[in-house]
């Protein structure tokens, strides 16, 4: 018999809950709002964040499963993959990443999927249009013809285990913030955070992508792990810069005074996004004041 996968929690010695920061920010503070640093990538030197919260619970489900090969789906430059590589590594799992972008196959890996490569992932390119298909229970048996039997993690990480996961990081926040912001690719992380905040509290979402899609995908995972809408949230669509990794400079231009400011280099693909939104919405004047605004790092550099 197959031995299971240890648990996450007592082999890799997170930190949690995630440290809680207060910074002090004229652009909030002139209005009465305090901010807070959510330090999710503070969890875990390799798998920091939300991927720690979204990633431990299907280790756990696949453990439960019998199964110790993972399989998951991410573009070239995609951060879950690297995680879930990291976890193979240091959990002893296999790991199958299941990449966008046939072509890629011909060329030589680029930093993030040598990473994945390093960590003992195995790299399985596809055509955009298969991709397309990675929700397909026909796709995933063509995969377990291929490779044997694997659990299936989707992409980015979110399913209904998932956002329970990330519930939790809601509770860690329960009393202590009236809002809670964090940026969102694949919607797993804002819906458990949402359930997980206490009443009269709320979540702000600031999708990466652009399309308007992504509050759909936010009710079908909640649905998915509670039956219901869970939470009080709403997604502010205004951020992506132009999508998923492009930039701005103004983007830019607010990323590095944030840095600057306050000594805290920003992910530029989520984290610099979704501050640059909490930072204009203070500025609207969204917050009343006497609000204590959470913003989930969930990222490094």
């Amino acid at each position: 018999m197959t031995p299971p996968a240890p648990d996450p929690t007592g082999t890799l010695r997170p930190r949690l809950p995630s440290p809680l920061q207060e910074i002090a920010d004229g652009r909030f503070a002139r209005r009465g709002v305090r901010l807070l640093l959510k330090r999710d990538d503070l969890i875990h030197p390799e798998i920091a964040g939300n991927k720690w919260r979204k990633l431990v619970p299907n280790v756990r489900a696949a453990a439960a499963a019998g199964q110790r090969t993972l399989l998951t789906f991410g573009g070239a430059y995609s951060n879950h993959l690297r995680a879930t590589a990291a976890a193979g590594r240091l959990l002893g799992l296999a790991t199958i990443g299941v990449v966008r972008g046939e072509e890629l196959a011909d060329r030589p890996l680029n930093p993030s999927l040598a990473r994945c490569a390093a960590d003992g992932m195995r790299l399985h390119f596809v055509s955009r249009g298969t991709y397309r298909r990675r929700s397909d229970p026909a796709l995933l048996e063509e995969l377990r013809e291929r490779f044997g039997a694997f659990f299936p993690v989707p992409e980015g990480g979110s399913n209904a285990a998932a956002v329970h996961g990330c519930a939790e990081l809601g509770r860690e926040l329960r009393g202590r913030a009236d809002v809670a912001a964090v940026a969102c690719g694949t919607g797993g992380t804002v819906a458990g955070l949402a359930a997980g905040l206490g009443p009269g509290e709320r979540a702000i979402g600031f999708p990466v992508l652009k399309g308007g899609f992504l509050g759909a995908e936010v009710e079908r995972l909640q649905d998915a792990a509670f039956g219901t809408r869970a939470g009080e949230w709403r997604l502010d669509d205004r951020f992506h810069c132009g999508g998923y990794a492009r930039s701005t400079p103004a983007l830019d231009a607010f990323a590095q005074d944030f840095t600057d400011r306050h000594g805290l280099p920003l992910e530029r693909v989520y984290v610099a996004k979704m501050l640059y939104g909490l930072t204009a919405l203070a500025e609207e004047g969204a917050f009343p004041p006497g609000t204590a605004v959470a913003a989930v790092i969930t990222g490094g550099v």
